[in-house]
């Protein structure tokens, strides 16, 4: 059962799981009534969570206000689009679709929905703090000025990068999607280290996350090459060199673009599994 529809929908979201959270809080942060945007998702505790801590509109199922909606946003799992376009697409087909589903490709989406106006986007877990990375490919039918209302609508989000092919959102998925948890990965490892040497979890947590954080901003604003100011801080023979000739010694750097490799070729298999 649907709440009611007295504010004309403009922007709708086929599932309201955390990327669709992430994205609402950034549209009513831009001052987007919470009236004007619908959610459509089948668990009734994730539809009461949306309307009393973001005041948006919800549906259980196929609602009329989703034909006035100008936007579609698709945020639910891939292996649930199939079955949610046969049930949505004659109800959209006017809409111009954002896809932030991993791996689907726009080609099967256009199929499925009768429409070639999609972006598909590749988000990751930041957004939801306004710290993320999102990888955009928008389709030839999509106008400039779509373009530029997704890119505005991702801003609140944090950053956004558009490629000129599809397929290199796959490598896209590999380095910024999958890779918030290759840092939550070196933080954990970082964090039994601290304990290993006699610190607490707590403080081997404070210390990882500060060095994370403090490094990607100096990073981000320094115009030197990571690789100068890695070399800033590593004194031949020093505690620094010591670690890094060790992770060398290991094939830590190898084994790591070797994963990144891996996280591609799966993105790449997700997508032909998900167009059958």
């Amino acid at each position: 059962m649907s709440t009611p529809t007295t504010t004309p929908i403009d922007i709708a979201f086929i599932g309201g799981g955390n990327m669709a959270t992430a994205i609402i809080g950034g549209l009513l942060r831009q001052g987007r009534a919470p009236a004007s945007i619908l959610v459509i998702d089948p668990m009734a505790e994730q539809r009461t969570r949306l309307t009393q801590t973001l005041g948006v509109q919800t549906a259980e199922g196929p609602s009329p206000a989703l034909t006035q909606a100008r936007m579609v946003v698709w945020a639910v799992k891939p292996q649930q689009f199939k079955d949610a376009a046969h049930t949505y697409a004659k109800l959209t087909g006017h809409a111009l679709h954002y896809s932030v589903m991993a791996g689907l490709r726009t080609e099967d989406m256009a199929r499925m929905l009768g429409t070639a106006r999609i972006v598909r986007a590749m988000p990751n877990t930041p957004a939801l703090v306004g710290q993320g990375m999102t990888g955009l490919f928008a389709r030839a039918e999509v106008s400039t000025a779509e373009r530029e209302a997704i890119q505005r609508m991702v801003e609140p989000t944090g950053q956004a990068m558009w490629v000129q092919q599809e397929a290199d959102l796959d490598a896209v998925t590999a380095l910024s999607g999958s890779g918030p948890a290759y840092v939550f990965y070196f933080v954990e490892a970082m964090m039994q280290a601290a304990q290993d040497m006699g610190l607490s979890a707590e403080q081997g947590r404070q210390l990882a996350l500060a060095t994370f954080g403090g490094a990607t901003t100096l990073a981000a604003q320094s115009t030197d090459a990571p690789s100068v100011l890695r070399e800033r801080v590593t004194s031949k023979g020093g505690t620094t060199y010591a670690a890094l000739t060790s992770m060398e010694e290991a094939g830590v750097k190898a084994a790591f673009i070797a994963a990144i490799h891996a996280a591609q070729k799966r993105a790449g298999e997700l997508g032909d599994e998900f167009g059958r």
